[in-house]
């Protein structure tokens, strides 16, 4: 949720509903998915406005927008706000991420143009089920698919000549206390990230059709077909002290991350997370004064030739 957009939480979701073989809970998880893109929105609308000024400078009009692995659909109805002449569809293979996408479209006044669409990845990506679109907006989501090229080529095939497709893949991961937090050894969320990235790693060689490939973003966009590709990366930086609702947003990804590392970190390191997770505790996430939230997501863009 944090710096991972919704991806880490789809992440845990997935792998939660793996080890006991049945489908991810998104009824209890989509809050959580919704309170992570929500504290996200300024790095979304940041790149959503450098998309629209791409299409102004090049003349270019944007009638049907896709936002692929939409989740919750915050961001797609920051699509629909960015481009306010498009139909924004919200795809999904979760319907009940969908149900809230639409709740909300309908809240903000954007269900006239926001729609959804249920759609099993990698097979569905395809113009006969997905349409067309002059924009195709995807984060965090082709790394779920176990052929990244063949993904990237899909959506190319459903891009409009002249069309974007925008993959939010990459960036830096989240920083939000000092590197000595007082508790412990320094460096904790250093050991976290190294043990979920070794979880991501297990999760892509689990994937069906899983193809190791270079992740090179403009490389695999050129590669799927397209041209001038290029990525530029989005600063999210809430400095201390953070307001309480982002507070209670970190220290739930805080908890999701100890549950997931809590057979790699030795008792000192889970001593020190338990504190950070207590909110009566006042070295924890929600009362101490130095938590502050700092981080960079990518965005690969390339287009589909006129």
């Amino acid at each position: 949720m944090t710096a991972h957009d919704h991806a880490h939480d789809h992440d845990h979701a997935r792998k939660h509903a793996h080890d006991h073989g049945h489908q991810p809970d998104w009824d209890a998880f989509a809050p959580l998915l919704e309170r992570g893109a929500e504290t996200h929105a300024p790095i979304h609308e940041q790149a959503a406005a450098w998309l629209r000024e791409r299409f102004t400078a090049g003349g270019g009009s944007v009638r049907r927008v896709l936002d692929v692995g939409s989740g919750p659909g915050v961001v797609t109805c920051l699509l629909a706000r960015a481009f306010p002449d498009a139909e924004v569809v919200a795809v999904d293979g979760a319907p009940a991420l969908l149900e809230r996408a639409r709740e909300r479209a309908a809240r903000l006044g954007l269900a006239d143009r926001v729609t959804t669409l249920p759609v099993e990845m990698p097979d569905g990506l395809d113009p006969a089920t997905i349409g067309t679109a002059d924009l195709i907006w995807s984060s965090r989501t082709v790394h779920h698919l176990g052929d990244q090229l063949d993904a990237l080529r899909r959506l190319t095939a459903a891009l409009r000549p002249g069309g974007l497709l925008a993959v939010g893949e990459g960036g830096l991961p989240p920083r939000f206390l000092p590197r000595d937090a007082g508790l412990g050894r320094p460096d904790l969320l250093a050991r976290l990230d190294a043990v979920q990235a070794e979880g991501f790693a297990a999760m892509r060689a689990e994937l069906p059709g899983a193809t190791e490939v270079v992740e090179d973003w403009p490389g695999l966009l050129t590669a799927a077909g397209l041209t001038g590709a290029t990525s530029r990366s989005f600063l999210l930086d809430l400095p201390a002290p953070l307001d309480a609702a982002t507070r209670e947003t970190l220290r739930t990804e805080l908890a999701h991350r100890r549950e997931g590392a809590a057979d790699r970190l030795d008792d000192g390191d889970l001593a020190a997370l338990d504190r950070l997770l207590d909110p009566d505790d006042e070295a924890g996430i929600a009362r101490r004064p130095d938590v502050f939230l700092l981080t960079a997501h990518t965005i690969h863009v390339a287009a589909r030739a006129e």
